[in-house]
């Protein structure tokens, strides 16, 4: 039996670009079409939801649902862009209140996907940027945590808090979680900090796990997720839709 790759992603700071890379990075390996691919959005805010084309306020089951409720996990009944996806709304900002008394709390996600993981080859979890119970519940469910960072010094000095988190998942709630790799993101060669960052990046992370090839800074992505579609349906010709391939066959390569 193939092993589902469950993979969040995942990082305390907001702005990274996160839910954009959880759909283009979904919609690449989609592509692939030996590849079966779920999306989950995790995030109260719920951006993922209406990239994807979905209203989130017109939403009745969602992943609040699974989490809080202990229902069967809600697959949207369509595939989008060649994804399955499970969506989220405002109701999953009530989640971290009511399941400080829960029992067994951090299994929610994981009870919840355990049914249907031979459906899939992929799922990925966009993440809340916070180190709350709901970022805890995804990563006790995933099997790789890949963290997107900004080209940003102080973006790069919160690493070490996600790290930590990481490393304290791994000694009880989830033993085997294992670092995908690092993607740098918003990366504006032209600017001496940003290069410096990056090549920080490399030098401190990449013995820890790959740090793939940076996402260029762009306002493409903000086009096409106003436009509800995978940047590389927009662009196809865009540079940034070459490095998520590479990241793609990467991931593909997880063992």
């Amino acid at each position: 039996m193939t092993k589902t790759h469950i993979i969040a992603l995942f990082n305390q700071s907001g702005g990274v670009g996160k839910t954009s890379l959880t759909m283009n990075l979904g919609y690449h390996l989609a592509q692939q079409k030996k590849n079966r691919v779920l999306l989950i959005d995790m995030d109260p805010q719920a951006s993922l939801t209406t990239f994807m084309g979905l209203e989130p306020e017109n939403l009745t089951q969602t992943i609040y649902e699974a989490v809080v409720g202990e229902e069967d996990l809600p697959v949207y009944p369509e595939l989008l862009h060649g994804m399955s996806f499970t969506p989220a709304n405002i109701n999953l900002s009530a989640a971290e209140l009511e399941l400080v008394a829960a029992l067994m709390r951090e299994m929610r996600l994981k009870n919840a996907l355990t049914p249907v993981l031979d459906k899939y080859d992929y799922i990925l979890i966009d993440c809340p940027p916070s180190l709350g119970i709901l970022s805890v519940v995804s990563l006790v469910a995933a099997t790789h945590v890949l963290v997107p960072i900004q080209c940003q010094f102080k973006s790069f000095q919160g690493t070490d808090l996600l790290l930590k988190t990481v490393a304290s998942l791994r000694k009880g709630a989830n033993t085997s979680l294992a670092i995908a790799g690092f993607i740098p993101t918003m990366y504006d060669a032209r600017t001496a900090q940003e290069s410096r960052t990056y090549e920080a990046i490399k030098e401190q992370l990449s013995p820890l796990a790959t740090v793939f090839d940076p996402i260029p800074k762009t306002i493409a992505f903000a086009d096409a997720s106003e436009a509800r579609l995978p940047l590389a349906i927009t662009n196809p010709k865009h540079p940034a839709v070459r490095v998520m391939k590479k990241i793609t066959s990467g991931l593909e390569q997880l063992p």
